[in-house]
């Protein structure tokens, strides 16, 4: 089995468990603990679809002395952009369904909440399969120093993913349980 199909199987599987763990509410506690007490900085989190946990309520509190921006997608193939968001934003439909802000300033961030299908103790993620963020972290990390923190229920957490050498691991994840460090941290 290729390492493609390996990682298509592992999605599939991936959706049913956080299927199973989607719950309505603020579970966002262990994501501002892993974030801190930040100031000034430029902080890219999601639009939460389908059944990925939502970062919303963390970046509504960080809007209050941060920078809050939201990915676009460009194209295939290509590293996302981030425009500003702000609570109670006009949004518009993007690709694939999440919402972008419908006048939204370009944005370069320190900081990146990235959502995901599944995760390892490693802190290597499984994302829907386009790239979008190993591309955009390659980029970001080439450039400057930028955090990237995943964020998830713990029921996403897998034994082992298949990796690429392409895949850019996270600094961190934080869960509904808990925060995740890689073993080197």
């Amino acid at each position: 089995m290729t390492t493609a199909e390996q990682k298509s199987a592992a999605r599939k599987a991936a959706f049913i468990r956080r299927k199973a763990a989607h719950r309505l509410g603020d579970h966002t506690g262990h994501l501002r603990e892993l974030i801190g007490a930040v100031q000034g900085k430029v902080i890219a989190g999601y639009m939460p679809i389908r059944t990925e946990i939502d970062p919303l309520p963390a970046m509504a509190a960080l809007s209050l002395t941060n920078r809050i921006a939201v990915p676009v997608i460009q194209g295939a193939g290509q590293a996302l952009v981030f425009h500003e968001w702000m609570p109670g934003a006009e949004m518009i439909a993007g690709p694939f369904g999440a919402q972008i802000p419908q006048d939204g300033r370009p944005l370069v961030p320190d900081l990146l909440i990235v959502p995901l299908v599944a995760f390892e103790a490693r802190c290597y993620r499984l994302g829907y399969g386009g790239g979008f963020y190993d591309r955009t972290l390659e980029g970001l990390r080439a450039r400057d120093t930028v955090r990237a923190y995943g964020f998830a229920y713990a029921a996403q957490l897998v034994e082992t993913l298949p990796l690429e050498p392409t895949d850019q691991p996270l600094d961190a994840i934080a869960t509904d349980a808990g925060i995740l460090q890689p073993p080197d941290a």
